[in-house]
């Protein structure tokens, strides 16, 4: 009796921990130290999800040993929520494929306001990457300043209809959520022939978004190192090395808890680091070279541009999630309205303001053109931003290729890289380090940011955003669908596979003759 006395006050204290824990990581949440790390594209709100999936976890494990100890009835698997470390088991109505974006719609978890949510949303579309639009603008003139206009508009309303597949009307005439997430949407337009198919299709689109961002953080670290330090006898492949040493720790990452709690530090600085940039450029406003901005394209180079703006307003990926755990989710599509409205302004005024700054001399990323006394030291807030933003990126792809090779029963195609006590075994540790290693040997041999963000945006940005909401919306929908509708869809889908072919092939064009260039160099 005595012993089971200690147990339950034992179990009491730690739910009670667990709670307190939770309450404090929700405030930090609502902060921005949980979303703001993921601001480039990548899923980046589900942070305080992994979490918070991790907290109830182990809560569900005191409330399992206290029903074994009383001979009561073992919790319903349903109720047991996946642990980061391995050791509990998935629910059924999350599927392995649906990688990081299996959560539920929010089911007891803390709800967030709008502007909570537009935080998130902000974060996302507002992140490093906007550094490089000023590049854009150098290859498309006035057309450049209207795709990042045209790209907000377009991103917004698809991630509106993206939300409206989620919904449909039951017998009662009632609007109701039936999916949760993306790969959801995308399994009903496949399903009956195909139930896997679509979310299999939305998985490879993610990971390759992932892979390429955690390139494009050891790129953009590699170059401005370089940049900010010439004289040094290094090189950039060599500042990409040691970047990617710093990095190597994140093979052995179990949760993101260490990393969320330099978000908002990060956020804070890039912002102060915009701010830098658009203020040095105010300050030279009497020699901009208005005309030198043309209505004039480069047709080779242009439509790498597309997929460096589409790529900057990647964010449909955690709509879904998003919307799920908004308190008031009528109030997403005003969320998204002024979040996308507030983007295109901040984007294009920064973009034209840099590149009147500095016209023809441009370079891919835009504080490389600061004068050495403060390029340094932009640079350096920069490097650690990128450093810092790397770890998200690698383990939502990581978690990813491991519940769908490794994780799924017996539909995996590989053994369990878990061991029975929930660690890490040596050979899936060694592939978590051979892609550290894998997104190093890109950013050495294709060490342009340009070319790789263009690459990414074209590939995977334009069909997450442009073609496959807008495909699935015709699917879902199309009986209910107003003629505008239809149209808009119809021309999105056309008008957006067009842009992703075209700045896919220029922007695969360049890199192979960069790939060639550095193997004779």
């Amino acid at each position: 009796m005595a012993t089971l006395i200690r147990s339950k006050l034992s179990n009491v204290a730690t739910s009670v921990s667990n709670k307190s824990q939770a309450k404090v990581s929700g405030m930090f949440a609502r902060m921005g130290f949980q979303a703001a790390t993921d601001e480039e594209a990548v899923g980046f709100v589900h942070c305080d999800d992994l979490d918070m999936e991790h907290r109830q976890g182990l809560q569900m494990d005191i409330l399992k040993s206290d029903a074994s100890e009383e001979g009561a009835e073992p919790p319903l698997e349903g109720d047991i929520h996946y642990q980061r470390d391995g050791t509990g088991p998935l629910p059924p109505s999350a599927s392995k494929d649906e990688g990081i974006c299996s959560e539920l719609s929010g089911q007891g978890k803390p709800k967030i306001t709008a502007w909570e949510a537009g935080w998130n949303v902000t974060n996302a579309i507002q992140g490093m990457f906007v550094l490089g639009l000023p590049y854009a603008i150098l290859h498309g003139g006035y057309l450049g300043l209207f795709l990042i206009i045209f790209a907000a508009v377009v991103c917004c309303y698809t991630g509106k209809i993206l939300i409206a597949c989620l919904y449909e009307e039951n017998e009662d005439g009632e609007i109701v959520r039936v999916r949760d997430s993306y790969v959801d949407i995308a399994n009903a337009c496949c399903a009956p022939r195909f139930p896997k198919l679509g979310g299999r299709i939305v998985n490879v689109a993610q990971i390759i978004e992932l892979v390429m961002t955690c390139i494009l953080y050891v790129v953009v670290s590699g170059n401005l190192m370089y940049n900010s330090f010439p004289n040094l006898p290094v090189s950039q492949k060599s500042w990409s090395i040691i970047a990617t040493a710093v990095l190597l720790p994140c093979a052995f990452l179990k949760n993101l808890k260490a990393v969320s709690k330099f978000s908002l530090l990060c956020t804070l600085a890039h912002f102060v680091i915009n701010i830098l940039v658009i203020a040095y450029c105010l300050s030279r406003a009497r020699d901009w070279a208005w005309d030198k901005v043309k209505f004039y394209i480069d047709v080779k180079k242009f439509p790498i541009s597309i997929g460096i703006i589409v790529f900057s307003y990647t964010s449909q990926i955690f709509l879904p999630s998003l919307e799920g755990n908004m308190q008031h989710p009528k109030e997403f599509h005003c969320m998204m309205n002024w979040t996308h409205i507030a983007a295109c302004i901040l984007k294009g005024l920064f973009a034209l303001v840099a590149y009147l700054t500095w016209a023809d001399e441009t370079k891919e990323v835009i504080t490389d053109n600061l004068p050495s006394t403060i390029r340094a030291v932009v640079n350096l807030f920069l490097v650690s931003k990128a450093l810092l933003s790397y770890p998200l990126p690698f383990f939502a792809a990581v978690e990813v290729l491991e519940k769908s090779l490794f994780q799924d029963g017996n539909r995996a195609v590989f053994p369990n890289c878990y061991g029975g006590d929930g660690r890490l075994k040596a050979w899936g540790l060694t592939l978590r380090c051979a892609l550290v290693v894998f997104t190093l040997l890109m950013a050495i041999y294709v060490p342009h940011f340009a070319l790789l963000m263009g690459l990414t945006g074209s590939l995977t940005g334009a069909g997450l955003c442009f073609l496959l909401p807008s495909l699935f919306h015709l699917k879902l929908l199309w009986r209910k669908l107003m003629w505008h509708h239809v149209f808009f869809d119809v021309a999105i889908f056309v008008i957006g596979g067009i842009c992703s072919v075209s700045g896919f092939i220029h922007s695969l064009e360049g890199l192979i003759e960069a790939y060639g260039s550095n193997i004779e160099d």
